[in-house]
């Protein structure tokens, strides 16, 4: 993919992101990884009306290169790139029910077997730290560890993946198992799954291959 085509790759991501229910408003922000560094959504511009020019390339240095600024959490985004290989991409997103959670300090248990598609047995929720700083990016690279997702507290998820694609896919099922637990602790506390139930579960993901 050239990077043309990356960019426009970007722009198409972020506009499902409002349609999806996984955000609102300007919030949120969606990086590829390109060359030394990534690309990212520009601060404070909606993204119906965002082009591709109007992205923001960071290197590795947080050096930006663009007409616009980057995104206010492109901290989180260089930190994740240069410690995790296996991102190519990622998601951030204010959605309503992972951001309930992150706003009572709650990562998601192991409620159901799906939570394996975030690489461990829970979905952890990360330590407070102010929006856009050194201290968030911190925070969430522990949450992230060994992990693909996070919630942010009292702000947000993120998603990592191996595509745009990917990453978005796994914002959006974050948000579908934030809104199952929940409603689950509208009832009562669920029963949860046990390590091995969700090793079982992280062992038949590793074989499993979507239909193409």
């Amino acid at each position: 993919m050239n990077e043309m085509l990356l960019r426009s790759a970007i722009v198409a991501t972020a506009q499902q992101l409002n349609p999806q229910g996984i955000n609102h408003g300007k919030a949120g922000n969606v990086s590829a990884r390109w060359g030394e560094g990534f690309i990212v959504t520009p601060s404070g511009l909606p993204y119906e009306i965002t082009t591709p020019d109007e992205l923001v390339y960071v290197d590795g240095a947080g050096q930006s290169a663009g007409p616009r600024r980057p995104s206010s959490e492109w901290r989180f985004h260089r930190d994740i790139y240069t410690h995790r290989a296996d991102a190519q991409a990622v998601v951030h997103v204010h959605s309503p029910f992972a951001t309930t959670l992150a706003c009572l300090r709650r990562g998601i248990p192991p409620l159901h077997y799906m939570i394996a598609l975030a690489g461990g047995s829970d979905i952890r929720c990360s330590a407070y730290a102010t929006f856009g700083t050194q201290a968030l990016s911190d925070a969430a690279l522990e949450a992230l560890q060994d992990r693909r997702a996070c919630l942010l507290a009292n702000h947000g998820q993120i998603a990592l993946g191996a595509s745009l694609e990917a990453a978005l896919a796994l914002a959006v099922e974050v948000e579908h198992l934030a809104r199952l637990y929940w409603q689950a602790l509208q009832v009562g506390e669920p029963v949860l799954l046990t390590e091995t139930e969700m090793a079982e579960a992280q062992a038949q993901f590793q074989n499993y291959r979507p239909a193409t």
